[in-house]
């Protein structure tokens, strides 16, 4: 594992979300409002105190999704951002958590849409801003229309500092062929933010082994059972990493109601993923 800047664990504000409460359903539908929901509890904290949070139990990297922006006026921006670098927590990745680029009637719109967030991301210092590759089926036409669409994205962002990545997630990207195609396409305009747990076992094993290599960032989701954490399942993934050479951070990334504390979840898989990669360390410097 490389030394990287500000370490090598982030955490997704979704991590967070019966915590943070209200969210806020921008889209490019203007159909859709984004006045705030309470779909997880009126929680009992708000954004602009998490990098301190963060910060307070050693992690100084964040990813925060869209949804739980409460506001994009440039005041509520600059003071977000001011609250990351005075808890020297780094912007790791803005996740725009809407549109479909693979869609055959809406894509230009929602592809436009998603460009109006790059000024944004810049404006929160973030480094990276993911957004969908595709929710429609892996046909060759709806794989195509992506891959234009991400490219003039990626364009649109030249000179902001911010990289467009997209995610093995969702219809489209179903296994590593359609992602590798997908990636291949795009010539490295387009980042890959890898996610552990966006595909099904069995066959997502090999399918991580296959394209965490091209991973620039991860989603290091963890399963949860009656018991707990499945470790065998988090374990093959991180073993899926290991040997697919990805050496980039993880974004602890919790989603279950084992714990009534989201961050002793949080928590818990920091401390498998360090386990793990003394354990991998150790054996390879045996």
């Amino acid at each position: 594992m490389q030394v990287l800047q500000n370490g090598c664990f982030a955490v997704s504000t979704w991590s967070l979300h019966r915590l943070l409460g209200a969210v806020y359903g921008y889209s490019p539908d203007s159909g859709k409002s984004a006045a705030p929901k309470e779909p997880y509890g009126p929680g009992g904290a708000a954004l602009i105190d998490m990098p301190a949070a963060l910060a307070a139990r050693g992690i100084h990297r964040l990813e925060v999704c869209s949804f739980h922006l409460p506001s994009l006026d440039a005041a509520y921006l600059s003071e977000l951002s001011d609250a990351m670098v005075s808890s020297n927590v780094l912007f790791q990745t803005l996740l725009v958590e809407d549109g479909d680029p693979s869609h055959p009637e809406t894509a230009e719109r929602d592809v436009r849409w998603m460009a109006e967030w790059i000024d944004i991301a810049a404006a929160l210092g973030a480094q990276r801003m993911r957004v969908i590759a595709g929710k429609q089926k892996p046909t060759q036409e709806n794989l195509a229309r992506a891959a234009r669409h991400l490219g003039w994205l990626a364009e649109q962002a030249e000179g902001s500092n911010v990289r467009v990545v997209v995610e093995n997630w969702f219809d489209l990207l179903p296994s590593p062929i359609e992602m590798n195609w997908l990636l291949d396409r795009l010539d490295g305009k387009v980042g890959l933010n890898g996610d552990l747990g966006n595909w099904a076992p069995p066959a997502k094993y090999e399918g991580l082994a296959d394209i965490m290599g091209r991973a620039e960032i991860c989603h290091a989701k963890a399963d949860y059972g009656a018991a707990g954490l499945d470790a065998d399942d988090y374990r093959k993934c991180l073993e899926m990493c290991e040997r697919a050479g990805y050496a980039g951070p993880f974004t602890l990334i919790y989603d279950s109601p084992f714990f009534a504390d989201e961050w002793d979840g949080i928590l818990l898989q920091k401390q498998f993923i360090e386990d793990f990669l003394r354990e991998a360390l150790g054996l390879r410097t045996a």
